[in-house]
């Protein structure tokens, strides 16, 4: 009954707003938590703007320049929480809101010379600086990122590779200054990654000097067509081209889809794709053509032609070298992605490094303070690997972005292919990133505010857009494949696609690995090699058994599937490693040469890590063990340099996220 009582007579307090508690309800509290920015106590072991200098490579006052930009501009959705002004799109707006702010925002970077010389202008300057603002795109903004990478790269690449002068002199300009806004028509229905089987069909009447287009089923409507649905005003329509009965092969066309006034163009038809996990500011359409004329000289003729009187020609009489030819100026969305993969994770990692130099939970001790989240070593267990991905990644990226911008056409291949397994290989290990990052902030990594969870949702397409990347693994084995069975039949040693550990001894792992070894980048670079030499021989033997079992190639590509990825897997991560060797190597003794080497350490130990090791033999049960002892030795030596990794990022704040500040004072009642 005293109980009742007292419950009563609080009830009856609250109700009749009394402010006298009982006696017996006084309460005393503990100190209430407050945030001290990790700055005041974590400090800098080396210089963090050289480390940009390295990870970011070129055109960094451009990158900052940009970033002013679009913190200046009330479109770029600046809202102030906890003192601080954070940039980031409003998720919560409907679909068709988020496409026109998309576009809006495009439109305010063009206004103010951001795209200038992007298409008509030529050399590796321009090209890094294209790949520069990408970038940036990526870091605020996956849709803005994506309707760009459709315009500039995709729709005004076509032109710019498959085209020839009077297509470059009649669409470039207009598409540099956004009064043509391009979308680039491949995948269809029932055609994703299988380009060469596109159902699309276009034949050519010689009586009118027209290409006729048509969508002749159901499975062969354009899907996906970033910029379709609402925007676009032209397009680039890949399609199979009919001349005198004979199918030539995938060729590609310049459609318009809409008129000055934006409706759609006769004799087309466009639905909208709809809602999406991610992406909403990207209007993605469907896109049907029903015996749709263009101009001969519409064509995208750099590789083939039609005369006037409906002759087939070109100098490539091989198929699959003319597709080949054809494709091979594409692998710019490749890159574009595999880079912006990257800048992603460093968003997340960023994120959630901050706050776990902050947030505090449990006490080891009675009376103690409670813990830093990062100074638990399993978080810095699920984090710092991460963090040395990140970093490995950034240096192979800037190598690609080089290899691309140098391109020749001897060197197409091998950008293919490289670029195919990095894309693979970086998206994967960017989705990883996010969702070890949303877990490890918590149900803050809940909130759309603090970003890293959303991303998961806007990053998640990179897995299968521009390839399946399943698919880009079995590509790369089978470009190993083709350039092993060529070394054999020549009977020389193996050149390019970094092969050229072959041509050596195999190299030995140690029967028992110590913690010097481990940490030697030449016992580094011998493991990595090893399992990329052994799973080549074991995947060409075991396509070879199928051979002679009666599959065909393809079949028994098919039936060492697994191996496929494995090799793929092993081909990129050693890759990866060579350019952070080769990052570290053009530094002088130091601090930071100390540091990269301690993430070079971590990042080669997580690839030895992997089951493959185990699985194919390299490794021993105890060496295995010993590897993982390893990881958290690293782990632990790269704690002090926490704050200083991730502000090397050059991330500014206001591109990453309340909780990467003082989440306390953003959460407060007065904010709500």
């Amino acid at each position: 009954m005293e109980r009742a009582f007292q419950r009563t007579q609080i009830l009856t307090n609250h109700l009749l707003q009394s402010s006298t508690p009982l006696p017996s309800q006084t309460l005393s509290s503990n100190a209430c938590l407050s945030y001290s920015p990790p700055e005041l106590s974590e400090n800098y072991a080396f210089d963090v703007k050289e480390m940009r200098k390295l990870i970011d490579s070129h055109n960094l006052e451009e990158r900052d320049w940009l970033f002013g930009l679009m913190k200046q501009s009330e479109l770029f959705n600046p809202k102030v929480k906890g003192g601080k002004v954070f940039v980031s799109p409003d998720y919560n707006q409907s679909m068709e809101q988020q496409r026109e702010m998309t576009l809006k925002r495009i439109k305010y970077l063009q206004e103010r010379g951001v795209f200038k010389g992007w298409l008509t202008e030529k050399g590796e300057e321009i090209e890094m600086r294209k790949f520069s603002g990408f970038e940036i795109f990526s870091i605020y903004d996956h849709s803005l990122f994506t309707k760009l990478g459709v315009h500039f790269p995709m729709w005004g690449g076509a032109i710019q590779f498959c085209g020839t002068k009077h297509h470059h002199d009649k669409w470039l300009r207009d598409t540099e200054n956004y009064s043509i806004k391009g979308c680039f028509a491949m995948t269809e229905l029932g055609h994703g990654s299988n380009i060469r089987s596109l159902e699309t069909v276009t034949t050519y009447d010689s009586n009118t000097g027209e290409f006729v287009i048509n969508t002749p089923c159901e499975s062969a409507q354009k899907f996906w067509i970033g910029g379709a649905a609402k925007h676009a005003t032209h397009t680039v329509v890949f399609s199979q081209l009919h001349i005198n009965g004979i199918n030539q092969g995938v060729h590609a066309f310049i459609v318009q889809i809409r008129d000055v006034d934006g409706n759609i163009c006769p004799n087309i038809s466009i639905a909208d794709c709809g809602h999406k996990i991610g992406l909403n500011g990207v209007d993605n359409g469907r896109i049907w053509f029903d015996n749709v004329r263009v101009p001969r000289e519409n064509l995208l003729n750099s590789v083939a032609d039609v005369s006037p009187d409906g002759k087939y020609l070109s100098s490539i009489k091989n198929p699959d070298q003319r597709f080949a030819a054809f494709m091979a100026p594409m692998t710019v969305g490749r890159v574009n992605i595999a880079i912006g993969a990257v800048y992603q994770s460093k968003v997340a990692l960023a994120i959630t490094i901050r706050y776990a130099l902050t947030r505090r939970a449990f006490s080891l001790k009675p009376n103690e303070p409670e813990v830093l989240l990062l100074d638990y070593p399993s978080h810095q267990r699920r984090l710092f690997p991460l963090v040395a991905k990140t970093y490995a990644m950034s240096f192979a990226a800037n190598y690609l972005k080089v290899l691309y911008a140098k391109r020749t056409p001897q060197s197409n291949k091998g950008i293919h292919i490289v670029s195919s397994s990095f894309k693979a290989t970086f998206t994967w290990n960017n989705m990883q990133i996010l969702q070890e990052c949303r877990e490890a902030c918590g149900g803050q990594g809940l909130r759309t505010e603090n970003r890293v969870g959303h991303l998961k949702g806007e990053y998640d397409v990179q897995s299968t857009f521009e390839g399946d990347n399943f698919l880009l693994m079995q590509l790369v084995s089978k470009a190993l494949f083709a350039e092993y069975m060529a070394a054999q039949k020549r009977n020389k040693v193996f050149k390019g696609l970094g092969l050229e550990h072959m041509n050596k001894p195999c190299p030995v792992i140690p029967s028992q690995l110590t913690s010097t070894t481990l940490r030697c980048s030449q016992f580094q670079m011998d493991a990595l090699c090893l399992r990329e030499r052994d799973l080549l021989n074991r995947f060409v033997a075991d396509v070879l058994k199928c051979k002679a079992k009666g599959e065909n190639t393809e079949q028994a590509f098919n039936t060492c599937y697994e191996l496929a990825k494995d090799l793929g897997r092993a081909f990129s991560e050693q890759a990866i490693f060579q350019k952070f060797v080769e990052a570290e190597s053009t530094l002088p003794a130091g601090s930071l040469k100390n540091v990269l080497g301690t993430l070079r350490s971590l990042y080669a130990s997580i690839c030895i890590e992997d089951v493959s090791f185990l699985r194919y033999g390299y490794l021993s049960v105890d060496n295995g063990a010993n590897v993982r002892r390893e990881i958290t030795k690293l782990c632990n030596e790269l704690r002090p340099h926490a704050l200083a990794l991730i502000s090397s990022f050059g991330i500014p704040d206001a591109f990453l996220s309340p909780i990467a500040f003082n989440w306390i004072d953003t959460n407060s009642w007065s904010l709500v």
